[in-house]
């Protein structure tokens, strides 16, 4: 606006700047915003995974704990049969 009303080269300029100030923000605006988009799924694959992890951890430590060992004797017995 202030090219037209002065009508000099020098606000041309800066009326130009002006534009090209406001484009790049748009511009970040934007950016941030993907970016903040990505950043929530990541943070959502990153919750499931931690469940994941969890169930394995505990399924493992399960699996590493001695349990009652029901050892038959070697053999052969009548009841049996």
């Amino acid at each position: 606006m202030a090219a037209n009303i002065l009508r000099s080269d020098y606000a041309v300029k800066i009326s130009i700047y002006i534009v090209r100030a406001f484009t790049k923000l748009r511009e970040l605006l934007l950016s941030h915003k993907e970016f903040a988009e990505k950043l929530k799924l990541l943070e959502q694959k990153i919750e499931k995974h931690d469940v994941v992890i969890h169930s394995l951890v505990t399924a493992l430590s399960r699996l590493m704990k001695p349990g009652d060992p029901q050892k038959r004797k070697i053999g052969f017995k009548q009841d049996d049969i």
